[in-house]
This record gives structure tokens, C-alpha cells and sequence, in this order.
């Protein structure tokens, strides 16, 4: 089992905060690491270490010599224009076949292969990197919170490959679910700590929680003693026969020393609105078709949502989900048919969108004082304010300095001084840590209104949800199951493969080589035909380096003649590993 890199004694500061105090960990090869870790922790800023894009201030990072880092890039590294098989094949070098090989693998076919990427949704361009990185065979994969506005399907997808991908894994994630699927070690950074433990998520949470509960037993049990000792020395010191005694007793009392229990750290403590339970339908959709001007998303649309339910908004990337929720709440007309809201219906609205259009001048308290229902006491206000992590000084900050996660906490705030029955969230937990989306996700099972929600992790959807909505291939209704059963249903279609990369169902010509769908192919016949195109590959791969070693040759070659023949070799070569090429593809 080989290192890949070790860190040494690692110390790094930021101004005040200390982000590393002497912290130590070893990443061997083949190892799935799930690197987790409060929001300001430092998960990020250890990643630029390793990567040698930042230094430390003091200790080492030792990297094994063949260490190959393959890094899922945030920004856009597409040339305009280009194709996704363009852009595979420039920033990989690798031939057509190889690239369209790898970019099955994510789905990734027909026209999101062939067409323009940057066209393509942030999603996909996602699953475009992943198969970019692979084609430069990293054995080490850092992956910074790779699900962020990943659909379930793409999530799952991802999950398949990480599965199956045979050398180790750096990922930070707050996806608990996509952490347990995916990874088997698990790296904490707290306090500057690093703490390797060899075990999944849920099994380090445990030990996490029993080492606290031990501590604080084995405090209790030494504070006990040492009240104990103490009343043996006052009483005896003063004594001729009994001082020696004290004095030995003294020298106990002070050898037993207390576990230090760090602090438990300022977490988000969410109230919902407290709202009277109403009954019937909350909204009604008759004949609702959405979208846009030049483009219908979804029509037909008849679904009915009860008050109290708190229905999840599901479906592919691109399918609707947010088309859907802005013609609910009124922000996006109907292009036909109607959605009627309730009797009595007062809709409080989170949208992606909103934390970025707060007035940048006000400040904290100023939002919140417009946000809040008239008669609401600064008192209650603070007290709103405080349970989202604005206390003190914090609630005079003006909105344009705050984080992305400081403004999303401060427009839930608003909505939750407010007196809303129905909650409409769009991706509600963007931007909140996992602590802050555990306190929502309480808040919302105690909430008597009606919530409509879309979101990306399904811990928060699997925890919450009473009813589950799809929106697929323009179509809504409601899906007769659970969640748990709607996320199975989906990975059975991904390990058939019976869907496309649109989220519709795959069609086959009559004259497909492979046969019809409904005529699988039989067992020895598989075999037979994964055995042809291994063949074909090693044929291939041999050809593509016979023609760069032609080519090279090529180039030095100063013999009219010589020349002539190596120009015939070539064009030979060519034309055979095109065949091959094409042979490959029908296969496929």
C-alpha cells in the first residue's frame, strides 16, 4: 500500500483564525477519504496546500514521487464554440475514440457530445470535467463539493463512477448520503485538528459523539474525586497525626487533570412561523401549461397540493422544477390554464435568487425590521436574528459585506418573522451548512403550513417530504411512491441505461445492431460481444501509436523516397484505424 502524500506537523493562520495547529494525516492509494468539517474550517484552503497552490506556515507535505492529482475545476474551462469531444480531446490529447469511451461512462452522447458545451447546463458541464479528468489517469481525485446543483440523476451517476474508480478519492462534501455512498474513510478537520478515521460518516459521527459522552462522564467522575480529596485536606491537614495523609492527598489532587471538551460551536437554531392548521386544497392546477413566450416546458398540468403536506418538486436538471415554482407563487405567468391558491393563503417565498437582490446599504437589522410583522418587538427581532448566528455587533453589518451563507441565513430570517401558511423554497439549503440545513429541515417538521420545496440532498428531501412531484418530460403529476423509491426507480433506469442524457426514454432503430430492447441479448452473446470490442480497443491503441511513431519519423526523414513510403505506411495505418474506429462505435 503505497503513500500518496502525508502531512507533517502542519501549521497555518489566517490574521486570527487558526485554520491548521499542528495537524497530521496519510493518504495511501486506493483509499475513498470523505473530508468533512464546519464551514470556515479551512476543508478548502488545506486543498490549495495540497495541490501546491498555497504554502504552509510551518510543517510539511510529503507527495509520493508518481503522485498524479486529478482536481474537478470550478471555473469554465471551455473555449468558445467548442464541442464537448473538442474540448475532451484538446485538454486530454487523447484520440476521438478514447474520448467519446470515457464520456459514455457520464452519458454524455449524441448531441451533448457533438454540440456546443457551453451551451450545455452547469450539470453536464460537470459530468464533461469528470470524464476530463479521468481521461488524464489521476490516482488521486480531489473533488471540492462536487454535488453542488448536481440533479439527482447526475449525482448518482457520479456515484457509479467514484464506485468503481480504483484509486483514491479526496472529497469534501456536506452531502451525508453521497459520503456514505462513496467514501470509506473519514478525514475531520476541527479546531485545526485533522482526525483520520477508518470507517464511513455514520459510524464517525457515532464514535464522535460516544468520545464527547465519554469525556464529559469521566470529568464528571474526576470532578467527584476531587471534590472529595478536597474535603479529606481541609478537614485533616490541621492534624499532627493526620497532615501527612493531606499532604500525600494534596499531591493526588493535583495529578488529576479534566478532558478538555472543546465548546460546542454557535449553531442555527430555526423557528418556523407558528401558523393555525388549515384543511382542503392549499393550490389547484387546472390545465396549467408553463414556460416561456417562445418555449412550453410543461402543459396539461392538472395536480392538486393539501394543506399540510410538504410535497418535493423532483426531476432532472432542465426538466421545470423552477419553471413550475415561479408560476405558482405568480413571478412567471401561465401560458394556459390557471393555478388558484387557497382561501386565506399567505406565501412566503425562498427563492436561488434572492439572497443576491437584498438592498446592499441596509443592515442586518434594518432588513429584518421591514421583514417583520408590524407590532414585532426588537426583543423578538434579536431573538430571530440571534438564532441565526447574528448576534451582537453582527445585526449592524450592512448586507453588501455579508458571505453567500450569511445573506441565505438572512433571508430565512426574514421569512420566519413573518406569519406565512404556505412556504415556497427553491434550493433552500445552498449556502447552509449541514448544521444550519439540520436545524431547517427540524423547523419544517414542526411547521403546521404547507411547504413546496425542490433540493439537491436527499438526506434533507428523504427527512421531509410527504409527497413527491415530478416534473419529466413535460409532464407534472404527482409520483405514486415515496422518495426512497423514487431514488431506487432512477438508479435501475441509470444501470439500464434504458433513458438518454435528455430524461427520455432512449429510441432504437429497427435495424439497431444490438437488437430491440424488448430481445435481449443473451448471456454468451454479451460476452462474445465484450470480448470483440476489448479486441478492437487493443488493435486500436496498437495502430494510434504505430501512426505517432510514423509521424515522428516523418519528420526527420531527409530521403525523397523514404519519405514516399513512410507517407504510404501512414495513409495504410490510417485507413485501418478508422475502420477499427467505426467498428468500435457500431459495437457501442
Amino acid at each position: 500500500m503505497a503513500v500518496l502524500f502525508q502531512i507533517r506537523n502542519a501549521h497555518l493562520s489566517y490574521g486570527d483564525q487558526v485554520l491548521l495547529d499542528n495537524a497530521e494525516a496519510t493518504i495511501t492509494d486506493e483509499a475513498k477519504v470523505g473530508f468533512v468539517g464546519r464551514n470556515g474550517a479551512g476543508k478548502s484552503t488545506l486543498l490549495r496546500v495540497l495541490m501546491g497552490e498555497e504554502e504552509l506556515d510551518a510543517g510539511e507535505v510529503i507527495r509520493h514521487p508518481n503522485l498524479r492529482i486529478g482536481y474537478l475545476r470550478q471555473h469554465d474551462p471551455f473555449a468558445p464554440e467548442e464541442s464537448a469531444l473538442d474540448f475532451l480531446m484538446r485538454d486530454s490529447e487523447q484520440p476521438d475514440w478514447k474520448c467519446g469511451e470515457i464520456a459514455g461512462q457520464f452519458e454524455i452522447k449524441g448531441d451533448y457530445l457533438h454540440g456546443p458545451v457551453k451551451s450545455l447546463s452547469g450539470g453536464w458541464q460537470t459530468r464533461v470535467k469528470l470524464a476530463a479528468l479521468l481521461l488524464h489517469e489521476p490516482n488521486l481525485l480531489i473533488l471540492d463539493e462536487p454535488t453542488n446543483f448536481l440533479d439527482l440523476r447526475t449525482q448518482i451517476l457520479l456515484e457509479h463512477f467514484l464506485i468503481s474508480f480504483r484509486q483514491a478519492c479526496l472529497i469534501v462534501s456536506h452531502d451525508r448520503t453521497f459520503l456514505k455512498s462513496t467514501c470509506d474513510h473519514t478525514l475531520d478537520l476541527t479546531r485545526g485538528t485533522l482526525t483520520m478515521y477508518p470507517g464511513k460518516i455514520a459510524k464517525f459521527l457515532e464514535y464522535q459523539a460516544e468520545r464527547r459522552e465519554q469525556a464529559i462522564r469521566e470529568n464528571a467522575s474526576t470532578a467527584t474525586k476531587q471534590r472529595q480529596l478536597e474535603k479529606f485536606i481541609a478537614k485533616n491537614k490541621a492534624g499532627a497525626n493526620t497532615a501527612s495523609q493531606a499532604r500525600s492527598k494534596q499531591k493526588q489532587l493535583e495529578r488529576l487533570k479534566l478532558n478538555e471538551i472543546a465548546s460546542d460551536e454557535k449553531t442555527a437554531h430555526i423557528r418556523a412561523p407558528l401558523v393555525n392548521p388549515k384543511q382542503g386544497a392549499a393550490v389547484r392546477c387546472e390545465d396549467l401549461a408553463i414556460g416561456y413566450p417562445d418555449h412550453r416546458v410543461s402543459e396539461n398540468i392538472n395536480l392538486e397540493i393539501e394543506h399540510q403536506q410538504r410535497a418535493a418538486i423532483v426531476g432532472d436538471n432542465g426538466q421545470g422544477k423552477t419553471t413550475l415554482l415561479r408560476t405558482l407563487v405568480g413571478s412567471l405567468d401561465p401560458l394556459d390554464g390557471r393555478a388558484r391558491w387557497g382561501h386565506n393563503c399567505s406565501i412566503g417565498t425562498y427563492a436561488q435568487h434572492v439572497y443576491t437582490t437584498l438592498p446592499p446599504e441596509d443592515t442586518v437589522l434594518e432588513y429584518l425590521e421591514q421583514q417583520a410583522l408590524h407590532g414585532t418587538t426588537d426583543q423578538q427581532i434579536l431573538a430571530v436574528a440571534g438564532s441565526l448566528l447574528f448576534h451582537d455587533d453582527h445585526v449592524h453589518k450592512k448586507i453588501k459585506v455579508l458571505s453567500g451563507g450569511e445573506r441565505a441565513r438572512l433571508c430565512m430570517a426574514g421569512l420566519l418573522l413573518g406569519d406565512y401558511n404556505i412556504l415556497v423554497l427553491d434550493e433552500p439549503g445552498n449556502h447552509l451548512d449541514v448544521e444550519t440545513v439540520e436545524s431547517l429541515a427540524e423547523a419544517l417538521l414542526a411547521y403546521k403550513g404547507t411547504v413546496i420545496f425542490t433540493a439537491h440532498d436527499r438526506h434533507f428531501v428523504n427527512r421531509i417530504a410527504t409527497a413527491i412531484i415530478e416534473v419529466r418530460d413535460g409532464t407534472v403529476k404527482n409520483y405514486v411512491g415515496d422518495y426512497d423509491s423514487y431514488v431506487y426507480r432512477i438508479n435501475k433506469e441509470i444501470e439500464a441505461g434504458d433513458r438518454d442524457s435528455n430524461g427520455r426514454g432512449a429510441s432504437r432503430t429497427p435495424d439497431d445492431k444490438l437488437g430491440d430492447s424488448s430481445q435481449p441479448l443473451s448471456q454468451n452473446k454479451r460476452r462474445e460481444f465484450k470480448k470483440k470490442i476489448k479486441s478492437i480497443e487493443r488493435k486500436i491503441a496498437k495502430l494510434d501509436e504505430e501512426r505517432k511513431s510514423l509521424n515522428e519519423a516523418m519528420l526527420s526523414v531527409t530521403d525523397p523516397e523514404e519519405a514516399m513510403q513512410i507517407h504510404e505506411k501512414i495513409e495504410s495505418v490510417t485507413k485501418e484505424l478508422t475502420e477499427a474506429e467505426e467498428e468500435w462505435l457500431e459495437l457501442n
